[in-house]
């Protein structure tokens, strides 16, 4: 309910005495902020210049004498907004008046603490959405920001290159799919069975976890869909830069096609590793394996089985108990194998049989590495299986950045909404591995790290010389924030 604007707020509130004392509430007190720790951040993004690069891949064809709020403001606001846990641009309406956000956006704050004014949700949301009539943005009434697709595309390459101080030897490359469901009719949206929902399905490219590529696409395309071509402008832009760089594309079953497999074996030093879905062929093709897997499985169980019997009754159950004690039996081996129709070529094929009391595990990878240089089991356990942390970088990025709140109407300003996920994401990975490197967060997820240290506490004292943000003296975390302001101070300056 929307408060009478003639209605007089009370100076102060006065309640019931506590311990004969009278408590008296008012709003009279100091500016305070819970995000005091967004200064780290904002002196980071100074120093490496991420929001501004992408403000520079957009296009302002607004009046340059009537713009209260630029681009590079609007892009740091936003992103900031998503770093902190903000994921609606409706939760700007009361950042606008924010000082922390005014400060970290580069806003004058004067000593009469009057209220900043950032940006609102309706100038924001126009920053992101572009309704279907407007054709042209530079003849557009309201929406007259312009984004470069390409240019932020490979911006996020371009980030990841600077990482580095020189060339790697060799980089892993993981391609993955998620789901963002959708609750509208927001555009390219369909049911898709596997994720029980209309949602999109945006495909996902890091090194590490180092975000190189975001691209929304709609879930009734196949898993694989644009795999390829995303592949070949990452490492076109990679190669550009790294010449002799190794590369080993990775990715679960979705990935192991003919295309992608076959453009991979024709370019110098680049191999993958790609899940393979189990068949009828590929099962009858582990059978020695499998075999050897229950032999070795049974010499192990059967020992301790029969030492049971001398300790205990019988029982049908004993054989499940004494397997609680036995390790499964785990074999390896390389298969030669093709398709009958859709490989062009026989490929290496490394097959995990997993022998234990209650059932029989089999999985398949496919790859362009000879047996001569890693063997099966290191293959499967050293270059297959890690893939598994870019599924926890995903989930960063969807449970700590909101990168699934692809609520807009348009599929455009949707994946627009996605990249500036993606940059935040970048932002904090930065913060995490560049600042936190040597302390007790070097590993912990974007959640935590702004659980623990950016959301703090703080008063804001304004004078005529200074801004004061005093946080908290009990705040536990305030040797890793003099940590991180030692080695934000010693990097160098933009310009």
């Amino acid at each position: 309910m929307t408060p009478n604007k003639n209605h007089c707020k009370p100076e102060q509130f006065v309640f019931e005495q506590v311990a004969s004392r009278t408590v008296i509430v008012n709003f009279k007190g100091e500016p305070v902020t819970s995000d005091a720790g967004l200064t780290l951040i904002a002196e980071l993004d100074r120093k490496r210049e991420i929001t501004s690069r992408l403000a520079a891949c957009f296009k302002d064809y607004r009046d340059p004498s009537r713009i209260l709020h630029p681009v590079n403001s609007l892009i740091a606001q936003r992103i900031y907004g998503l770093i902190m846990g903000y994921e609606d641009i409706n939760d700007h309406e009361t950042l606008r008046h924010d000082p922390i956000f005014a400060l970290a956006v580069g806003k004058a704050i004067n000593s009469e603490q009057e209220f900043i004014s950032l940006a609102g949700k309706s100038t924001l949301n126009r920053l992101e959405h572009c309704p279907e009539d407007v054709c042209s943005r530079e003849n557009s009434r309201y929406h007259r920001i312009e984004h470069d697709a390409e240019a932020i595309e490979t911006l996020l390459v371009e980030l990841f290159l600077e990482s580095y101080r020189k060339a790697p030897r060799q980089i892993i490359i993981d391609l993955d799919v998620t789901d963002d469901l959708v609750h509208g009719s927001q555009e390219e949206t369909f049911f898709n069975p596997y994720y029980h929902g209309y949602c999109y399905a945006p495909l996902y490219i890091f090194c590490g976890k180092q975000i190189l590529a975001a691209k929304l696409r709609a879930s009734n395309l196949d898993p694989a869909a644009w795999g390829l071509e995303e592949l070949q402008r990452v490492i076109g832009i990679i190669r550009s830069r790294w010449k002799n760089v190794k590369i080993i594309i990775r990715g679960d079953s979705a990935y192991s096609r003919e295309d992608i497999m076959n453009w991979c074996e024709f370019q110098t030093g680049i191999d993958y590793v790609f899940g393979l879905a189990e068949n009828s062929r590929l099962l009858q093709l582990s059978q020695s394996i499998k075999y050897r897997a229950s032999q070795e499985y049974s010499g192990k169980l059967k020992p301790l089985v029969d030492f049971f019997e001398t300790l205990l009754p019988p029982s049908p159950d004993l054989t499940s108990y004494a397997a609680t004690f036995v390790d499964n039996s785990v074999w390896y081996c390389s298969l030669d194998y093709q398709t009958l129709d859709s490989w062009s070529r026989s490929r290496r094929v490394v097959a995990k049989v997993e022998y234990s009391h209650e059932e029989v595990k089999t999985r398949f990878v496919v790859t362009s590495l000879p047996v001569n240089k890693i063997p099966p089991g290191r293959l499967y356990t050293q270059k297959y299986c890690p893939r598994g942390n870019m599924e926890n970088c995903i989930k960063e990025q969807k449970l700590g950045l909101h990168s699934d709140r692809t609520s807009t109407h348009t599929f455009e300003g949707n994946q627009l909404r996605l990249w500036f996920a993606a940059i935040a994401y970048v932002l904090m990975n930065t913060l995490r591995e560049k600042c936190l490197a040597k302390t007790e967060f070097k590993n912990a997820t974007v959640e935590t790290i702004r659980a623990k240290i950016l959301k703090l506490g703080a008063v804001i004292t304004i004078s005529k010389r200074r801004i004061c943000i005093a946080i908290s003296s009990a705040c536990p975390y305030q040797e890793v924030f003099a940590t991180i302001y030692e080695i934000l101070s010693k990097l160098p300056c933009p310009g």
